[in-house]
């Protein structure tokens, strides 16, 4: 009788936890992000990216949710052990499309380029508030950004050089130089951007 119920009490014992770190950990690498990148774009500091991945803290679930939105992943693919089988297609749903809010200053950028290709070469959808504007200290030496208005009104500053965008217009300009995208109308402006490191 006590063998039966020891085994019974065997059986229903809950299963370990995931570990999330090793996973974080091989996605964040298939993805060649470093501890400091993936920190930038999921808002979650360094330090406990580090303490996750070498299992010594574990992610609350807003964490988790901000790393899984960040790595284009959703959030149970995260909190599993298993190795994914890749799709021939991928889709991301787009809540799942990381997002980089500038809210203070009216912009709000979408990252449509897979995380992998950070740094190298990245694409994004920028929308502009009425009077928002997107500006940037210099890039890296060689990187050039290639902006596509959809709708609205932009000007583009390009150290101190000033020029007005029409919708289905392209500027293709140097951003390793002090580099501005403003909304000088009065409706939100749409554009497509396009950002290649050397």
């Amino acid at each position: 009788m006590k063998k039966t119920v020891a085994t019974k009490l065997s059986s229903s014992a809950p299963a370990t936890p995931p570990e999330v770190g090793a996973t974080l950990q091989r996605l964040r690498l298939d993805r060649g992000l470093t501890l400091e990148d993936l920190s930038r774009t999921a808002g979650v500091s360094k330090s406990m990216l580090s303490q996750i991945e070498r299992e010594k803290a574990n992610p609350t679930i807003a964490v988790a949710w901000r790393l899984a939105n960040a790595l284009g992943i959703g959030i149970a693919e995260l909190l599993t052990a298993e190795v994914p089988k890749v799709d021939l297609i991928r889709m991301l749903e787009p809540h799942e499309t990381p997002t980089l809010p500038g809210e203070h200053a009216g912009y709000v950028l979408k990252i449509l380029g897979p995380m992998e290709l950070a740094g190298r070469f990245e694409w994004y959808e920028l929308f502009l508030a009425p009077g928002g504007a997107l500006t940037s200290n210099a890039h890296d030496p060689g990187t050039t950004e290639h902006l596509t208005l959809i709708s609205g009104s932009i000007e583009l500053e390009v150290d101190g050089s000033k020029k007005k965008l029409k919708p289905g217009g392209t500027a293709r300009y140097e951003a390793d130089r002090n580099h501005a995208i403003r909304n000088t109308g009065k409706t939100e402006a749409k554009a497509l951007m396009v950002v290649i490191h050397r």
